[in-house]
């Protein structure tokens, strides 16, 4: 077996052995707050109330049928208390990060609302890890990743309970950037380059600055090691508060902390030089990250800078719970809000979507089968006015669905009444009755 051959069989088995050991955890661990709620229906009997069955249906497919996330990510929107929902992203996530979810939810009442964080297990058709849960009281879930991989996030309130949400989503670096005014462009060797002819790896990130630079603390920490070597030059080493992770600031002009010192995040710990072995190059802070029994780590995750500001939700719009159709034919419906996302659904002209929520330049739509998608909002139009005027015997059920099992909402009751068709979902139309009520109705079955 060749050495490339042998080294993707390491990390195979690898992953084979983490999600062994987190399946063997999941078993094992602490029940979340959705699921002792989900208990606690069951325990009063009314686990098998149709509504709450709904409530546990969208639970799963939450987790099932996610949709994806362009991060940072921010969507606002109505869980109607009356139908039991449940939101599903998707999102990457590396070593070195934290997700951050906050989430607003604009209720009457006090009911609370669970926001769950799970990992992507390697084999697909396996259950997905819980991380992590919003405490109770909170409005902001945090969480550092241990490993990097996809996770799920989903947001269902109590039952019965509901109102306008505002979700933010966002992955953001564990760490501060250590040299002050500077960003990723400045780093200009990654972690493994060669060094020494192929004698030995960089175990760090060189970050370039001019001579003098205020290289700063990327986490709150102690200051134990203040030294001089032949490599480094002058050196400082801050032992991270939060991990315990050691962070090596190298090849210092000067060191303007000493053993013992606390620091905070942007503290100075010293000036950006070309001591030790980096005599020969222009001035940069070699930062490197070390982890007990790990060794060095790669800090580009965990310093890389992010973008934490969502584009803002325009005022105006459609309101949620509205219904708008295509203004054209062939408008995709897709997983994530961007255009390189996959496809949910192809709408046909006049097709009806329902708006669940919004994101900038997109509206979160149901179509009538209950699947959800994001849309450009530029493709779609109110009902204003209909795409036709249609006849109805009297006795025609109007169904809650587009399906010929769907419940009926009520019967036409007067003979050749006309009503507003609004748009068309193959074979049924939603229609406007006089008394301006919504509905179903099968045009095959009324021919």
């Amino acid at each position: 077996m060749s050495r490339r051959s042998t080294a993707v069989l390491m990390v195979v088995l690898g992953l084979v052995a983490c999600d062994a050991r987190e399946q063997i955890e999941e078993v094992f661990r602490d029940p979340t707050s959705h699921e002792l709620y989900a208990a606690s229906l069951r325990r009063a009997g009314l686990a098998e109330n149709a509504v709450a069955r709904t409530w546990a249906t969208a639970a799963q497919g939450a987790l099932e049928r996610p949709l994806g996330v362009s991060l940072p990510f921010h969507e606002e929107g109505y869980l109607d208390p009356a139908e039991p929902r449940a939101l599903g992203f998707e999102l990457d996530a590396e070593h070195g990060q934290r997700i951050v979810v906050d989430v607003a939810l604009d209720a009457l009442d006090s009911g609370r609302v669970f926001v769950d964080l799970f990992r992507q297990p390697a084999d697909s058709g396996a259950v997905p890890f819980h991380e992590a849960d919003l405490s109770e009281g909170s409005s902001q879930l945090e969480y550092r990743v241990p490993r990097s991989g996809r996770f799920l996030v989903r947001v269902q309130p109590e039952l019965l309970h509901g109102g306008r949400y505002a979700l933010q989503i966002r992955v953001l670096p564990t760490l501060a950037f250590p040299v002050d005014g500077q960003g990723s462009n400045a780093i200009q060797s990654r972690f493994g380059a060669s060094r020494d002819g192929g004698r030995r790896q960089h175990r760090g990130v060189d970050i370039f600055a001019p001579r003098g630079t205020p290289a700063l603390a990327a986490a709150p920490g102690e200051v134990y090691r203040v030294d001089t070597t032949n490599l480094g030059g002058y050196v400082v080493w801050v032992r991270d508060d939060h991990t315990n992770d050691r962070l090596y600031y190298a090849h210092l002009d000067r060191q303007l902390v000493r053993e013992g010192d606390r620091v905070e995040i942007g503290d100075t710990v010293g000036l950006v030089g070309n001591t030790g072995n980096a005599r020969t190059t222009p001035p940069h802070l070699h930062f490197g990250l070390y982890r007990r029994r790990q060794g060095a780590l790669d800090p580009w995750w965990f310093i890389l800078p992010r973008d934490s500001v969502a584009p803002v939700v325009a005022e105006g719009g459609a309101r949620p719970g509205e219904w708008l159709r295509a203004s054209r034919e062939g408008v995709l419906v897709r997983t994530a809000p961007s255009s390189r996302a996959g496809t949910v659904a192809e709408l046909g002209a006049d097709a009806p979507v329902r708006v669940m929520g919004r994101v900038a330049g997109w509206y979160r739509v149901q179509l009538p089968d209950r699947v959800e998608g994001y849309a450009p909002e530029r493709s779609l139009t109110g009902l204003l006015r209909p795409i036709r005027v249609a006849t109805l015997a009297a006795g025609t059920p109007v169904r809650a669905l587009p399906r010929p099992d769907a419940p009926v909402l009520r019967s036409v009751d007067a003979p050749d009444q006309a009503v507003d068709v609004q748009g068309m979902y193959g074979d049924f139309g939603l229609v406007l009755g006089p008394d301006g009520a919504q509905g179903w109705v099968s045009f095959q079955d009324s021919q």
